[in-house]
């Protein structure tokens, strides 16, 4: 088969018999919810002017880039549960490829420098106000949002130049790795350039989290209850964020690896979807409700 594949068969989806129309109900309600609740934490935040400050302004990045995540995997997702064909065009494939992917990238990019404004708060209040301005706020969630285009968008280039022998892809989704797969000629290069970006968008974030970490409990340790516990009350969300995200993006890339006609369908689904489903669902829920400005204005703008 040659390079111009013309359609992709994405071969995970399931026949559930009756249950696909419930299915697709409750799916459209979590791209719903998600669609509000993430809408509404960033009108909350831009309409009241209380709320811009670096710390919202990070909240705000993390629900508009579940926003533009979502929109890159659910309708097309709905589409393909309502039909009975699975077949993706190229071009469709490679362009839900870039949406997820730098979607994924935002999101641990962005948690990044949400984990520096909170070491900063932190670790140096005395100086936070001028080390962590609106204007640098605003040029790390631009950093955060455009490095990963750039890194990515030369991985997908070489994967789309790639001649192709197959076209099923073993996911409910298009995703890079399985398009590499189904190369005709070696992909070294390929490997390469993706365990390099896998090194840099997943792994050094996440070492750079656990360090800032690690220096504000040490801080916070030798200080009074009432400082541990506004600490504490400011850094939650972001931590049960950053974990939940962490471990969807584990499973995604460890299921990237084994073979998923060994494994149960509906576990191998579920790890598949995780990352690009429960971030998105649950970041507007732990925000709103544990921030108790944005929750306060939220309820005042309904």
């Amino acid at each position: 088969m040659s390079n111009a594949t013309p359609y992709f068969n994405l071969t995970m989806f399931i026949n559930i018999g009756p249950y696909r129309y419930p299915a697709l109900a409750a799916c459209l309600l979590v791209y719903f919810f998600i669609v509000s609740a993430n809408c509404a934490v960033v009108l909350t935040i831009c309409r009241e002017k209380t709320l811009q400050k670096p710390m919202y302004i990070f909240v705000a990045s993390l629900s508009l880039n579940a926003l533009y995540g979502s929109a890159g995997f659910f309708p097309r997702f709905l589409l393909d549960l309502a039909s009975d064909n699975h077949l993706i065009s190229r071009a469709a494939c490679f362009a839900q490829i870039y949406l997820v992917y730098t979607y994924a990238a935002n999101e641990m990019t962005t948690l990044s420098v949400m984990a520096y404004d909170r070491y900063l708060a932190v670790c140096h209040p005395l100086h936070y106000q001028t080390r962590m301005t609106v204007k640098k706020a605003l040029t790390l969630v631009a950093l955060a949002w455009v490095i990963p285009v750039f890194a990515l968008t030369t991985a997908i280039y070489l994967s789309a130049t790639l001649p192709l022998c197959g076209n099923e892809i073993q996911k409910v989704f298009c995703a890079n790795w399985n398009v590499v797969k189904l190369s005709c000629v070696p992909t070294v290069v390929n490997n390469i350039v993706g365990m390099f970006l896998t090194i840099a968008n997943v792994f050094l974030p996440l070492i750079f989290v656990l360090y800032t970490y690690k220096r504000i409990i040490s801080i916070t340790l030798k200080r009074s209850a009432n400082f541990k516990g506004r600490v504490f009350q400011s850094c939650l969300p972001h931590i049960v964020s950053f974990s939940i995200y962490s471990i969807a993006i584990f499973c995604d890339i460890s299921l990237s690896r084994f073979n998923v006609e060994e494994m149960n369908p509906f576990v191998a689904i579920i790890l598949s979807l995780e990352f690009v489903v429960i971030p998105p669902l649950l970041n507007p829920l732990l925000y709103g409700l544990k921030l108790s400005d944005i929750r306060r204005n939220i309820f005042k703008m309904l």
